[in-house]
């Protein structure tokens, strides 16, 4: 049992935000910025790709309902959706960060360094995405 499952059955403290019968959202207990949120499934589900697709729009729904408060309540200019698939990712529940961002605030866009690949490059990498997509291995 993860801390995320621990959270979930209230076995661990947890400043909630919202609960849904399919999904969660509490405060990252280690923010980027006050009001930093996770979402993540009820269920113990590893991955995005893990999860059952009917309850991807929960959990997208339940992001916006954070997000829409971060700017309401704490005056963010916009906010920051991420989630890391195994690499970096610190509990092994599936989960959305759902950061609150303010113009100036130090986050410079991404985490990791930009590349800059030609036309060529970009149409092959688009090739190969494609041709997962059509094998439906990428469902």
């Amino acid at each position: 049992m993860d801390v995320f499952d621990q959270i979930i059955a209230g076995q661990v403290p947890a400043e909630v935000i919202v609960r849904t019968e399919a999904a969660i959202a509490f405060l990252d207990n280690h923010p980027l910025f006050p009001g930093h949120a996770l979402v993540c499934p009820v269920e113990p589900y590893r991955t995005l790709y893990d999860l059952p697709e009917p309850l991807l729009p929960e959990l997208l729904k339940v992001a916006r309902q954070v997000g829409a408060a971060q700017c309401l309540a704490l005056e963010a200019e916009g906010t920051f959706l991420a989630n890391n698939n195994v690499i970096s990712q610190s509990v092994p529940h599936f989960h959305l960060h759902v950061v609150p961002r303010r113009k100036g605030d130090g986050l410079k866009g991404f985490f990791w360094p930009r590349t800059h690949p030609s036309a060529d490059q970009l149409h092959v990498v688009a090739d190969r995405l494609r041709a997962a997509i059509d094998a439906g291995g990428a469902s």
